[in-house]
This record gives structure tokens, sequence and C-alpha cells, in this order.
């Protein structure tokens, strides 16, 4: 019997291989996603500190309350918000890690909404 290995096993694997490329710094934190079934997270991370700098997500408290922010367009007013934080703490370049997923989706809309809201990466 061959043993099942996951969708989410599979996507830590990939995640720990890009997690060996990527770092953040201070001049440069990494920008990481983690998506779930019904929302959607992302931090500004500096990763020589072990400190989150900045972070958005669908889940927010001032954001109306939705049953789910696990779509498109929640994952663009979450990049939005985002870069608009980021930019209070002076953070314009950041290092993108997809966090294993594919860029597709949720993660592509909130990466190009982070690089309209003038986020470099």
């Amino acid at each position: 019997m061959i043993p099942q290995i996951s969708k989410n096993d599979v996507r830590r694997r990939v995640h720990q291989r890009i997690r060996r490329k990527v770092l953040g710094t201070s001049e440069r934190p990494r920008l990481n996603i983690y998506r779930s079934l019904n929302h959607i997270y992302a931090q500004i991370v500096d990763d020589l500190e072990g400190k989150t700098l900045v972070s958005a997500s669908s889940r927010a408290k001032g954001k109306e309350a939705k049953r789910t922010g696990g779509n498109v367009a929640s994952a663009k007013d979450v990049g939005k918000r985002l870069a608009e934080q980021a930019k209070q703490k002076g953070i314009n370049k950041v290092v993108f890690d997809r966090g294993g997923y594919i860029y597709h989706g949720r993660v592509k809309a909130l990466a190009d909404a982070a690089r309209e809201g003038g986020l470099q990466f």
C-alpha cells in the first residue's frame, strides 16, 4: 500500500525549499502569505531579528464582518492594507514568499495589490 501525501504536506515541503533560499533582512524583509479555505493572511517579517513588522488579514477587526474572506476580492483588499501599513513603517522593498502556494488566484491578487500599493519585489 502506497502512503498518501496530502496537498498540505506537499505545500509544506515546497515552502521549506523556498525558505532555504529566501531570507528577510531589515533592509528587505520577507512578505509571507498563508492561505486557508476561508481567509488569507499576510505578514512582513524580519527573519534576522525574528519579528513581524506588519500584518494584515481578511479577518481584520476594522473591516465589516464577512462570513468568508477566501476570495480574490478579499485578497486584493489585504494586499492594499498591507502595503499601506508597510509604507507607514517605511518599508518599500520586500522579498516575496508565496508560502508554497502556486502563484495564481488569491496569492497573485494579493501580490499585485501590494505592488500597486507601492511595495517593490
